[in-house]
């Protein structure tokens, strides 16, 4: 791939860089993959990254300021080699985007440490975007970590990937992943069978995690072997958790005095996660989430991490972005509009 950098040849040639990329080998079904069908997937990066791209033949030209340029430039390189295996999909080109966004352009520094990667039975799994990649630096390096923000940004999964990394490597004895079991809006009623029955639908996404991960079998065995916990929030009470990986899933739906209780049971040789949502709230009104009143009052100990995930960082169907998108800010505008008043 050879690529060359040029200013633009117009009036505003102060702030456009054109790049020149040769893609090779000059295999036409894999740039028809690559540009999509009627060039569908150069026009989602053109739209996303706010560049213009052309090609002729495996030639291209992309136009923009120099760093979404070169984002796009990126993207383009990374497509074209999933290309040899795959079939891009505007979904594989969404993924891709996050994995080159403008704000991992913006802060590049070759001298900042590289983010972690997991090996797992599907395959490696790489942080995408700026944030995914301070999320797991902060991890390794701190002994208490949040991950905070909406749906679909990789707080669980990437805490889950960590948590069995950390396992396989013998820098913990065990895994203790937690979820208060509280309703999300909706009664269930009575649910039959034993208390592990009963808590099941609560921590089913953990389940599936570790599943995917590692196996079902292998996580049967590790769960009859109490290697690996999944329990409700109110298990942890009254225990010390020492040489264990602790992840504390859905922790916008505890209570003030719960995510106290589950904080200071964090032993020697221990790391924990806390992620949550504090949009999504499913607490009784009358009660104060844990997870808002924490941001309040260890925001500033040291010692602990917070990372904070937006719009941009949701990696699920580019749908979901936008929708939470317009959730934030139908949200900051309500905000506004009850503090004029």
């Amino acid at each position: 791939m050879n690529v060359l950098s040029t200013p633009a040849n117009t009036h505003l040639s102060k702030t456009l860089t054109t790049l020149q990329l040769l893609l090779e080998p000059d295999d036409n079904e894999r740039l028809a993959s690559l540009c999509g069908q009627f060039d569908e997937h150069l026009r989602q990066i053109e739209r996303r990254l706010g560049v213009e791209i052309a090609n002729r033949g495996n030639h291209f030209t992309l136009l923009g300021p120099e760093r979404a340029a070169r984002a796009a430039l990126k993207v383009v390189q990374s497509l074209f080699e999933a290309s040899r295996e795959e079939v891009i999909t505007p979904e594989r080109v969404h993924l891709s985007l996050q994995d080159a966004n403008i704000e991992a352009m913006l802060l590049a520094d070759p001298e900042v440490e590289a983010a972690p990667e997991f090996r797992t039975k599907r395959g490696i799994i790489r942080p995408r975007g700026a944030n995914q990649q301070s999320y797991l630096r902060n991890i390794s390096r701190y002994d208490i970590n949040f991950g905070i923000g909406p749906a679909g940004t990789g707080k669980t999964y990437l805490a889950v990937a960590s948590a069995v990394s950390a396992l396989e490597k013998e820098e913990v004895r065990r895994l203790i992943l937690a979820r208060p079991a509280v309703e999300a809006g909706e009664k269930l009623g009575f649910l039959p069978g034993d208390m592990a029955q009963k808590v099941d639908p609560y921590l089913r996404p953990l389940y599936d995690a570790l599943y995917e991960m590692l196996g079902f079998e292998r996580v049967a065995k590790l769960i009859e072997r109490n290697v690996i916990e999944v329990a409700p929030l109110a298990f942890m009470r009254g225990r010390t958790l020492n040489d264990s990986f602790i992840i504390l899933d859905e922790a916008q739906n505890t209570t003030v005095e719960q995510i106290k209780m589950f904080l200071t049971r964090v032993g020697f040789g221990s790391k924990c996660v806390v992620t949550g949502d504090i949009t999504q709230i499913d607490l009784p009104r009358h009660k104060e989430s844990g997870l808002r009143h924490v941001l309040e009052v260890l925001r500033e100990v040291e010692g602990i991490s917070f990372t904070f995930f937006g719009a941009h960082d949701v990696v699920r169907h580019p749908l979901v972005q936008r929708i939470v998108a317009a959730y934030e800010a139908w949200e900051t505008a309500k905000t506004r509009e009850d503090h004029d008043r």
